[in-house]
């Protein structure tokens, strides 16, 4: 009779010999017991306002921490490939001039490599190209005598122009500067001349130097 009075007080039976798994789960018995009837409600507080405050330009709650400004990511130069130095005869493999050939004069301080056809052979000018985009032959040229210290990144730089559409287009075609072209194509001339005398000391190299890839 103890033992029922006991099991009618706690209305939970075990399951096992040692009495720690009963039939009745925790919940259960809180909802059977009418616990929750006990249990007093949270009471939620109601957030403060904060007077907005004004941050670059616009209105911001007062507790947004103000954000810090990243600086801009100083790009580092490519390290250049070990099969190309200047010399090395590439293969263009992207661009306007894909499949033609150039030699590897240097490479500038942007990571890019400043490259010529000779213009007279396969019709690449004094270009930057990506290292990325170009296959590096085992064919050398000696280029020691070959001055290309005038050319940099800056020498590359495009002349923004204001107008826009189509007759901002062909005012630029019509402003061409005619001095910066004459000294571009003396630039051209100076550099294929000492290139091709280099070429010229390894035979059938001119011809291989046209041929497409």
């Amino acid at each position: 009779k103890k033992e029922r009075k006991k099991m009618v007080a706690t209305q939970n039976k075990p399951l096992n010999k040692k009495g720690n798994i009963m039939e009745l789960s925790r919940a259960q018995m809180f909802k059977r017991k009418a616990k929750y009837k006990l249990v007093k409600p949270k009471t939620v507080k109601a957030p403060e306002e904060k007077p907005a405050i004004k941050m670059d330009g616009r209105y911001v709650a007062a507790d947004v921490a103000p954000t810090k400004k990243k600086h801009p990511r100083q790009p580092k130069t490519a390290k250049l490939r070990s099969s190309i130095s200047p010399g090395t005869v590439l293969i263009i493999l992207a661009g306007r001039f894909r499949g033609k050939k150039a030699v590897c004069l240097k490479q500038l301080d942007s990571g890019l490599l400043l490259v010529s056809g000779p213009f007279k052979c396969s019709g690449v000018p004094i270009r930057r190209i990506n290292q990325a985009y170009v296959i590096a032959t085992s064919t050398s040229v000696d280029v020691s005598s070959v001055d290309v210290s005038k050319f940099n990144d800056e020498y590359f730089a495009r002349v923004k122009n204001a107008a826009k559409g189509e007759e901002g287009f062909f005012s630029v075609q019509e402003k061409i500067n005619p001095e910066w072209l004459a000294a571009r194509q003396a630039d051209q001339k100076t550099v294929d001349t000492a290139l091709l005398a280099a070429v010229e000391k390894t035979p059938y190299l001119k011809e291989y130097l046209g041929a497409l890839f």
